[in-house]
C-alpha cells in the first residue's frame, strides 16, 4: 500500500521538510505546483471540458518526473491523438507504458525519475472488475457472457466516471508509483465523477432493480405488479427482460464488494495525500464552472490543491504604453503608409500601395486594443475568484498546439514554480 513506500524517488522526509516546513501552509495561492505535488501521491486534475485539463495533467506528471526524479504515472482519459502519441499511448489501453528516455532526449532533457502512462479503457477495466468482485467462477463467467453486459458494459451510465475511480484506486494499491497523475472524464457536470461510486452502489440496491428482478427471483407475482411486467413484457419483448434480470441478478451477488469498494475509494479521494487540480480558461462560462467546482471540493473537504487558468493573454497587452501605440498607429496609418510603401516597394511593387498598408496597420491597431479588453476582462475574473487555493498559476496562449514532450516541458515550466 501507499503508505508503506519508501519516499518517492528516493528522497527523504528531512528532503521534503526542505520543500514545505512541516506544519505550516502557504498563503492563498502562494504555493507552487512544485511544493505541492512534492507532498502528495494522487493529483486529479478535473474542470470542464475543452480547457487543455488532459495536456495540463500530462505536463504536471512530466515535471514530476524530469524535476523530482519519482516514478510518475499519468492516467489519462481520451487524449488528443499527437499528445497520445507522444506520449507511447497509441493503440494501449489500461496497461501502463513507460515513455523511453530516447523521447525526452528528443525533447532536450534528462528526466531523474522515471514517466509512466496509461489510456482508460472501460470495457477492459469493467471486465477486470468483475473478475475481482465475482463471488465464483461461474458468476463471473456468467456475467461476462450476459449479452446486457456485453451491450452496455462501456457505456453505462455512470460508467466512465465510475471506473476512473476504480481504476486510480487499483492502481494506488497494487502498484509503487510515487505521484499518479489521473485526467478525469469528460462529463456535463464535473460533480459526476465524485458521486459515480456512491451513485452505482445506490443503483444496485434500488427499488427499481429490486421490481424487474422479483418475477425472476420467484415465480409469484402479485396482482398489483402483474400488469406492469406484461406491459414491459410486450414493449421490451421477455427475452431481452430475462436478460436485464438475469444482469442485475448477477451483479446483486458482488453488491457488498461494491459498496466495500465504493467507501475505499471515498477514503482515498479524502486522504491527505490526495489533492485536486482545477483546471479551466478565463472564459465566463467555464471559469463559473471551475469556480462552482472548485467550492464544492472544499465543501466536502476534499483538498483543493490548484486552479490552473489556461490559455491566458500576455500581461504586456494590459499596459498603457501598448494602447497608446495602437491609437497612435490608426491615427497616423496614412502617414505611416506613405513612409513604409518605398521600402516595402523595393521587396515586392505589389506592396508598396499606400492604401493597402494603411488599412493593414489600423486592422492590426484595432485588433491589439481588441485583445486589451480582453485581457483587461481576464484580469477582473482572475481577481474575482471566489476560492483562491494553494496554488494558483496561469498558462499563456500558445500560438502552437501542444503535441510533444517539448510542448509539454514548455507548459509544465509555466504551472511549476
Amino acid at each position: 500500500m501507499a503508505g508503506s513506500r519508501p519516499g518517492r524517488g528516493g528522497r527523504s522526509a528531512q528532503d521534503a521538510g526542505a520543500i514545505r516546513i512541516a506544519g505550516s501552509a502557504p498563503a492563498a495561492g502562494s504555493g507552487s505546483m512544485d511544493g505541492l505535488l512534492a507532498n502528495k501521491e494522487i493529483v486529479v486534475a478535473c474542470g470542464p471540458g475543452g480547457v487543455g485539463k488532459t495536456t495540463t495533467a500530462a505536463a504536471a506528471a512530466v515535471m514530476a518526473a524530469v524535476r523530482h526524479g519519482s516514478k510518475v504515472l499519468v492516467l489519462t482519459v481520451d487524449p488528443a491523438k499527437r499528445l497520445a502519441n507522444a506520449l507511447g499511448l497509441d493503440g494501449i489501453g489500461n496497461t501502463e507504458h513507460r515513455v523511453p528516455d530516447e523521447a525526452f532526449r528528443a525533447a532536450g532533457v534528462k528526466p531523474r525519475g522515471q514517466l509512466w502512462a496509461a489510456m482508460l479503457d472501460t470495457k477492459e477495466s469493467w471486465d477486470a472488475l468483475i473478475r475481482h468482485h465475482a463471488p465464483d467462477a461461474q458468476t463471473r463467467e456468467e456475467i461476462l457472457a450476459n449479452p446486457l453486459y456485453q451491450n452496455i458494459s462501456g457505456r453505462f451510465i455512470q460508467s466512465h466516471d465510475y471506473i476512473a475511480m476504480e481504476r486510480l484506486y487499483e492502481i494506488h494499491s497494487e502498484s509503487d508509483y510515487d505521484l499518479i497523475v489521473v485526467d478525469t472524464p469528460p462529463t456535463r457536470n464535473a460533480l459526476d465523477f465524485l458521486d459515480a461510486p456512491q451513485r452505482m452502489a445506490d443503483f444496485f440496491s434500488s427499488r427499481l432493480l429490486r421490481w424487474l428482478i422479483v418475477p425472476y427471483r420467484s415465480r409469484l407475482v402479485n396482482v398489483a405488479t402483474k400488469p406492469f411486467y406484461q406491459i414491459a413484457d410486450r414493449i421490451l419483448g421477455t427475452e431481452f427482460l430475462a436478460d436485464i434480470s438475469e444482469f442485475f441478478i448477477l451483479f446483486q451477488s458482488m453488491y457488498d464488494g461494491f459498496v466495500e469498494r465504493s467507501e475505499s475509494v471515498g477514503r482515498l479521494l479524502s486522504d491527505r495525500r490526495t489533492t485536486f487540480v482545477v483546471v479551466s480558461t478565463l472564459e465566463a462560462v467555464p471559469l463559473r464552472e471551475a469556480e462552482f467546482f472548485a467550492e464544492q471540493l472544499t465543501a466536502r473537504r476534499l483538498h483543493l490543491g490548484a486552479i490552473v487558468l489556461n490559455k491566458v493573454l500576455p500581461d504586456y497587452l494590459r499596459g498603457a504604453g501598448g494602447a497608446s501605440v495602437a491609437e497612435a498607429m490608426k491615427e497616423r496609418a496614412g502617414d505611416l503608409a506613405e513612409r513604409l510603401s518605398p521600402t516595402l516597394a523595393k521587396v515586392d511593387p505589389a506592396l508598396g500601395d499606400t492604401d493597402q498598408i494603411a488599412r493593414v496597420l489600423t486592422e492590426v491597431a484595432d485588433s491589439y486594443l481588441n485583445f486589451q479588453v480582453v485581457a483587461l476582462r481576464e484580469l477582473e475574473e482572475r481577481s474575482s475568484l471566489s476560492v483562491v487555493p494553494e496554488v494558483l498559476a496561469t498558462v499563456p496562449f500558445f500560438d502552437t498546439d501542444i503535441f510533444d514532450l517539448t510542448g509539454l516541458l514548455r507548459l509544465g515550466e509555466q504551472i511549476w514554480d
